[in-house]
């Protein structure tokens, strides 16, 4: 009961202000209340608990201590900075991504991507260079049979088609039918060489698909940064893939 009367006491009593700077000293400037000094005071106590608490940590310190921060940091101008680490990023993806849209590198990726897929249609990887070799594995049940065992007559083929992974035809299918196609060496060999071309076009074209979606990752990452979220960096970026952040998670109205 006392609080309360004493709070309605409180609210018909005359507003307390603090007096402005007088006329006569108003050169000096806007006179100092009670709060600005508040301000001023808090401010000097927070910068004298600072210095205090550098001043005990220089003197606590240990001239054998190491950090790993320490060789990112050299002192410029009486100012700790820290090394930045240079971006791995070749000079073409470079050009390309300073001068090129990100959806302009990735409709040229797919485009790319699709003559991979139309080649590889054609060619079949049959003879490729680097690919890995098929086994054709054969079951007997005696040892005279594994030493008697001849390929071309189980194939029943001729000994020069053996080696072939593709276009093996029968003895049969050979007397029958006609054969179809260059037979000459000369026509064989230049379909062979341009065979191997065809091959050195695709290996090309994979490569520069692999570079292309390097880029596209490496300007999305730089794209994604520009969000103010809080981010930590994972992985350091390489040449061949950009870096990796993990940005704290935020719930979406």
């Amino acid at each position: 009961m006392a609080a309360a009367f004493k709070k309605a006491a409180k609210a018909g009593q005359r507003e307390h202000r603090e007096r402005g700077q007088p006329r006569f000293r108003r050169h000096l400037g806007l006179l100092e209340k009670k709060e600005d000094y508040k301000r001023r005071a808090n401010d000097y106590h927070k910068k004298q608990n600072v210095l205090r608490a550098l001043r005990k940590k220089a003197l606590e310190k240990n001239p054998d201590e190491f950090y790993f921060k320490m060789t990112r940091v050299q002192l410029q101008d009486g100012v700790h900075v820290i090394k930045q680490p240079k971006e791995e990023v070749t000079q073409e993806q470079l050009k390309v991504m300073r001068t090129q849209d990100l959806k302009y590198v990735e409709m040229k990726r797919v485009a790319e991507a699709k003559k991979i897929e139309r080649m590889k249609s054609e060619l079949h990887l049959l003879d490729a260079q680097g690919k890995q070799s098929n086994k054709h594995v054969f079951f007997f049940d005696t040892k005279k049979e594994v030493q008697e065992f001849d390929v071309a007559t189980h194939l029943n083929t001729f000994p020069e088609l053996v080696d072939r992974v593709y276009n093996r035809p029968t003895i049969e299918t050979l007397q029958k039918e006609t054969v179809k196609g260059a037979t000459q060496p000369a026509h064989l060999k230049k379909l062979a060489q341009q065979r191997k071309h065809q091959y050195s076009l695709l290996k090309q074209r994979i490569e520069r698909e692999k570079k292309m979606f390097v880029i596209t990752q490496k300007i999305q990452a730089r794209k994604d940064l520009l969000d103010k979220t809080y981010k930590v960096k994972v992985k350091k970026e390489t040449v061949n893939s950009p870096a990796v952040y993990k940005f704290k998670f935020q719930r979406k109205r």
